[in-house]
Protein backbone atom coordinates (compact mmCIF):
# COMPACT_ATOMS: atom_id res chain seq x y z
CA UNK A 1 0.00 0.00 0.00
CA UNK A 2 2.75 2.10 0.69
CA UNK A 3 4.59 1.85 -2.61
CA UNK A 4 0.49 2.58 -4.42
CA UNK A 5 0.15 5.93 -2.19
CA UNK A 6 4.08 6.93 -3.41
CA UNK A 7 3.10 6.36 -7.08
CA UNK A 8 -0.58 7.97 -6.03
CA UNK A 9 0.71 11.66 -5.13
CA UNK A 10 0.35 14.57 -7.57
CA UNK A 11 3.51 15.15 -9.43
CA UNK A 12 4.20 11.54 -9.91
CA UNK A 13 0.81 11.17 -11.52
CA UNK A 14 1.44 14.54 -13.73
CA UNK A 15 4.88 13.43 -14.65
CA UNK A 16 2.64 9.88 -15.45
CA UNK A 17 -0.22 11.58 -17.46
CA UNK A 18 3.14 14.02 -19.37
CA UNK A 19 4.91 10.65 -20.26
CA UNK A 20 1.91 9.21 -21.50
CA UNK A 21 0.69 11.94 -23.66
CA UNK A 22 4.29 12.40 -25.33
CA UNK A 23 4.04 8.45 -26.10
CA UNK A 24 1.10 9.18 -27.63
CA UNK A 25 1.83 11.97 -29.66
CA UNK A 26 4.68 10.29 -30.83
CA UNK A 27 2.71 7.33 -31.73
CA UNK A 28 0.16 9.50 -33.92
CA UNK A 29 2.36 12.31 -35.24
CA UNK A 30 5.60 10.29 -36.32
CA UNK A 31 6.64 7.91 -38.86
CA UNK A 32 6.84 4.40 -38.06
CA UNK A 33 6.89 2.65 -41.19
CA UNK A 34 10.46 1.68 -41.63
CA UNK A 35 10.49 -0.14 -38.54
CA UNK A 36 9.12 -3.37 -39.77
CA UNK A 37 12.23 -3.41 -42.31
CA UNK A 38 14.71 -2.95 -39.78
CA UNK A 39 13.41 -4.62 -36.63
CA UNK A 40 15.39 -7.27 -37.36
CA UNK A 41 18.97 -5.73 -37.77
CA UNK A 42 17.74 -3.69 -34.75
CA UNK A 43 17.42 -6.80 -32.66
CA UNK A 44 20.78 -7.89 -33.59
CA UNK A 45 22.50 -4.57 -32.72
CA UNK A 46 20.85 -4.37 -29.40
CA UNK A 47 21.77 -8.22 -28.77
CA UNK A 48 25.69 -7.03 -29.88
CA UNK A 49 25.38 -3.70 -27.13
CA UNK A 50 24.13 -6.15 -24.28
CA UNK A 51 26.76 -8.66 -25.09
CA UNK A 52 29.18 -5.94 -25.31
CA UNK A 53 28.68 -4.42 -22.15
CA UNK A 54 28.02 -8.05 -20.26
CA UNK A 55 31.64 -9.47 -21.43
CA UNK A 56 33.67 -6.43 -21.59
CA UNK A 57 32.15 -5.55 -17.67
CA UNK A 58 33.17 -8.79 -16.36
CA UNK A 59 36.10 -9.23 -18.20
CA UNK A 60 37.26 -5.54 -16.73
CA UNK A 61 35.75 -6.37 -13.23
CA UNK A 62 38.03 -9.66 -13.27
CA UNK A 63 41.10 -7.38 -15.01
CA UNK A 64 40.05 -4.34 -11.82
CA UNK A 65 40.58 -7.10 -8.48
CA UNK A 66 43.85 -7.75 -8.85
CA UNK A 67 44.95 -4.26 -10.30
CA UNK A 68 42.89 -2.77 -7.21
CA UNK A 69 45.10 -4.83 -5.27
CA UNK A 70 48.16 -4.24 -6.31
CA UNK A 71 47.42 -0.90 -6.00
CA UNK A 72 46.15 -1.31 -2.19
CA UNK A 73 49.11 -4.04 -0.72
CA UNK A 74 51.38 -5.20 -3.24
CA UNK A 75 54.94 -4.21 -3.28
CA UNK A 76 56.51 -1.34 -5.43
CA UNK A 77 57.16 -3.44 -8.68
CA UNK A 78 53.65 -4.56 -8.68
CA UNK A 79 51.70 -1.35 -7.65
CA UNK A 80 53.68 0.76 -9.38
CA UNK A 81 52.66 -0.44 -13.29
CA UNK A 82 48.81 -1.36 -11.83
CA UNK A 83 49.17 2.78 -10.80
CA UNK A 84 50.39 3.91 -14.43
CA UNK A 85 47.78 1.51 -15.89
CA UNK A 86 45.05 3.20 -14.04
CA UNK A 87 46.51 6.39 -14.88
CA UNK A 88 46.97 6.11 -18.33
CA UNK A 89 43.81 4.74 -18.91
CA UNK A 90 41.29 7.45 -16.50
CA UNK A 91 43.54 10.48 -18.70
CA UNK A 92 43.15 9.22 -22.32
CA UNK A 93 39.85 9.49 -24.08
CA UNK A 94 38.33 6.04 -24.67
CA UNK A 95 37.98 7.17 -28.68
CA UNK A 96 41.06 7.53 -28.91
CA UNK A 97 41.99 3.88 -26.95
CA UNK A 98 39.49 2.44 -29.23
CA UNK A 99 41.54 3.85 -32.48
CA UNK A 100 44.94 3.05 -31.43
CA UNK A 101 43.68 -0.74 -30.94
CA UNK A 102 42.22 -0.91 -34.17
CA UNK A 103 43.91 1.03 -36.35
CA UNK A 104 47.27 0.22 -34.54
CA UNK A 105 47.19 -3.92 -33.87
CA UNK A 106 44.74 -4.00 -36.37
CA UNK A 107 47.16 -2.22 -38.88
CA UNK A 108 50.29 -4.13 -37.67
CA UNK A 109 48.76 -7.54 -37.33
CA UNK A 110 48.90 -8.08 -41.19
CA UNK A 111 52.29 -7.74 -41.67
CA UNK A 112 53.25 -10.85 -40.15
CA UNK A 113 53.00 -13.44 -42.33
CA UNK A 114 52.64 -16.16 -39.75
CA UNK A 115 49.71 -14.19 -38.33
CA UNK A 116 47.94 -13.79 -41.37
CA UNK A 117 48.61 -17.92 -41.67
CA UNK A 118 47.25 -18.64 -38.12
CA UNK A 119 43.86 -20.00 -36.57
CA UNK A 120 43.37 -16.20 -35.20
CA UNK A 121 43.71 -14.31 -37.97
CA UNK A 122 39.69 -14.40 -38.91
CA UNK A 123 39.24 -12.96 -35.71
CA UNK A 124 41.91 -10.58 -35.56
CA UNK A 125 40.74 -9.20 -39.19
CA UNK A 126 37.30 -8.12 -37.68
CA UNK A 127 36.84 -5.19 -35.30
CA UNK A 128 34.72 -6.94 -32.30
CA UNK A 129 37.77 -7.93 -31.03
CA UNK A 130 39.54 -4.87 -30.60
CA UNK A 131 35.91 -3.36 -29.59
CA UNK A 132 36.13 -5.76 -26.59
CA UNK A 133 39.25 -4.97 -25.73
CA UNK A 134 39.38 -1.35 -25.69
CA UNK A 135 35.64 -1.57 -23.77
CA UNK A 136 37.47 -4.38 -21.22
CA UNK A 137 41.12 -2.18 -20.32
CA UNK A 138 38.54 1.61 -20.12
CA UNK A 139 36.32 -0.29 -17.40
CA UNK A 140 39.57 -2.25 -15.75
CA UNK A 141 41.26 0.96 -15.84
CA UNK A 142 38.47 3.31 -13.63
CA UNK A 143 37.22 0.03 -11.48
CA UNK A 144 41.16 -0.64 -10.49
CA UNK A 145 41.69 2.75 -8.79
CA UNK A 146 37.52 1.81 -7.20
CA UNK A 147 38.78 -1.38 -5.79
CA UNK A 148 41.94 0.26 -4.64
CA UNK A 149 40.02 2.33 -2.09
CA UNK A 150 37.70 -0.48 -1.88
CA UNK A 151 40.06 -2.40 -0.46
CA UNK A 152 41.90 0.00 1.52
CA UNK A 153 38.57 0.29 3.37
CA UNK A 154 37.43 -2.57 4.99
CA UNK A 155 37.97 -2.67 8.34
CA UNK A 156 41.75 -4.56 9.00
CA UNK A 157 40.42 -6.00 12.23
CA UNK A 158 37.98 -8.43 10.83
CA UNK A 159 41.70 -9.53 8.32
CA UNK A 160 43.25 -9.80 11.57
CA UNK A 161 40.13 -11.92 13.30
CA UNK A 162 40.78 -14.05 9.93
CA UNK A 163 44.17 -14.36 11.15
CA UNK A 164 43.65 -15.17 14.61
CA UNK A 165 40.96 -18.02 13.58
CA UNK A 166 44.12 -19.63 11.33
CA UNK A 167 42.61 -19.34 8.20
CA UNK A 168 44.71 -19.19 5.18
CA UNK A 169 45.82 -15.92 3.19
CA UNK A 170 43.39 -16.78 0.07
CA UNK A 171 40.21 -17.79 2.22
CA UNK A 172 40.75 -14.62 4.45
CA UNK A 173 40.75 -12.45 0.85
CA UNK A 174 38.09 -14.55 -0.47
CA UNK A 175 35.96 -15.00 2.47
CA UNK A 176 36.41 -11.66 4.04
CA UNK A 177 38.66 -9.33 2.18
CA UNK A 178 36.72 -9.16 -1.29
CA UNK A 179 33.33 -9.65 -0.29
CA UNK A 180 33.57 -6.98 2.15
CA UNK A 181 35.59 -4.76 -0.81
CA UNK A 182 32.77 -5.66 -3.32
CA UNK A 183 29.72 -4.65 -1.00
CA UNK A 184 30.90 -1.20 -0.50
CA UNK A 185 31.30 0.10 -3.33
CA UNK A 186 28.65 -1.41 -5.18
CA UNK A 187 26.74 2.14 -5.66
CA UNK A 188 29.54 3.09 -7.59
CA UNK A 189 29.76 -0.32 -9.58
CA UNK A 190 26.34 0.39 -10.71
CA UNK A 191 26.77 3.97 -12.07
CA UNK A 192 30.16 2.28 -13.92
CA UNK A 193 27.87 -0.10 -15.63
CA UNK A 194 26.06 2.11 -16.78
CA UNK A 195 28.54 4.26 -18.20
CA UNK A 196 30.25 1.29 -20.09
CA UNK A 197 26.79 1.03 -21.14
CA UNK A 198 26.73 4.55 -22.93
CA UNK A 199 30.48 3.94 -24.00
CA UNK A 200 29.20 1.37 -26.35
CA UNK A 201 28.39 3.37 -29.37
CA UNK A 202 31.74 4.14 -29.46
CA UNK A 203 32.75 1.04 -31.08
CA UNK A 204 30.31 2.17 -34.17
CA UNK A 205 33.45 4.15 -35.38
CA UNK A 206 35.34 1.13 -36.03
CA UNK A 207 32.17 -0.78 -37.73
CA UNK A 208 30.83 -2.90 -34.81
CA UNK A 209 27.04 -2.96 -36.09
CA UNK A 210 25.61 -2.55 -32.48
CA UNK A 211 22.21 -0.52 -31.23
CA UNK A 212 23.82 2.86 -31.84
CA UNK A 213 25.40 1.60 -35.77
CA UNK A 214 22.04 0.67 -36.26
CA UNK A 215 20.22 4.32 -35.84
CA UNK A 216 22.74 5.91 -38.02
CA UNK A 217 22.07 3.42 -40.25
CA UNK A 218 18.40 4.05 -40.38
CA UNK A 219 19.08 7.59 -40.29
CA UNK A 220 21.56 7.95 -43.33
CA UNK A 221 19.06 5.49 -45.92
CA UNK A 222 15.53 7.13 -44.83
CA UNK A 223 16.72 10.34 -43.73
CA UNK A 224 14.48 10.10 -40.82
CA UNK A 225 16.24 11.72 -37.74
CA UNK A 226 13.91 12.00 -34.75
CA UNK A 227 12.21 8.22 -34.26
CA UNK A 228 15.08 6.55 -34.59
CA UNK A 229 17.01 8.54 -32.08
CA UNK A 230 13.84 8.55 -29.79
CA UNK A 231 13.91 4.27 -30.04
CA UNK A 232 17.45 4.44 -29.16
CA UNK A 233 16.91 6.14 -26.15
CA UNK A 234 14.29 4.17 -24.70
CA UNK A 235 16.26 1.03 -25.01
CA UNK A 236 19.49 2.74 -23.27
CA UNK A 237 17.02 3.90 -20.79
CA UNK A 238 15.70 0.57 -20.37
CA UNK A 239 18.83 -1.27 -20.23
CA UNK A 240 20.08 1.23 -17.98
CA UNK A 241 16.91 0.88 -15.58
CA UNK A 242 17.57 -3.06 -15.33
CA UNK A 243 20.93 -2.03 -14.07
CA UNK A 244 19.87 -0.05 -11.78
CA UNK A 245 17.46 -3.00 -10.28
CA UNK A 246 19.71 -5.91 -10.39
CA UNK A 247 22.59 -3.66 -9.01
CA UNK A 248 19.86 -2.35 -6.15
CA UNK A 249 18.73 -5.89 -5.09
CA UNK A 250 22.40 -6.85 -4.24
CA UNK A 251 23.11 -4.37 -2.31
CA UNK A 252 19.53 -5.26 -0.51
CA UNK A 253 20.75 -8.87 -0.11
CA UNK A 254 23.98 -7.73 0.63
CA UNK A 255 23.04 -5.61 3.18
CA UNK A 256 20.46 -8.54 4.53
CA UNK A 257 22.67 -11.41 4.24
CA UNK A 258 26.60 -10.14 5.25
CA UNK A 259 28.70 -13.02 5.23
CA UNK A 260 30.47 -12.38 8.03
CA UNK A 261 32.69 -14.64 9.91
CA UNK A 262 31.09 -15.62 12.67
CA UNK A 263 33.34 -16.91 16.41
CA UNK A 264 32.24 -19.97 18.09
CA UNK A 265 30.11 -17.98 20.61
CA UNK A 266 28.08 -17.07 17.86
CA UNK A 267 27.79 -20.43 16.54
CA UNK A 268 26.73 -21.79 19.65
CA UNK A 269 29.64 -24.13 19.74
CA UNK A 270 31.57 -24.56 23.17
CA UNK A 271 34.79 -22.56 23.28
CA UNK A 272 38.16 -24.52 24.02
CA UNK A 273 39.73 -25.08 27.38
Amino acid sequence: MSGLRAMMRPHRLFLMALFAGFVIWCALSLRWDWVPKYAPLALEGLWVTILLLISTSVLGFLLAVPLGLAQAVGPWYLSAPARAFCTIIRGTPLLLQIWLLYYGLGSLFPQFPWIRSSELWPYLRQAWPYAVLALTLSYAGYEGEVMRGAFSGVNKGQLEAGRAFGMPRFTIFRRIWLPQAIRNVLPTLGGETILQLKATPLVATITVMEIYAVSSRVRAETFIVYEPLLLLALAYLLIAGLITLLFRRWENRGSANPELPRTRREKNLPLEG
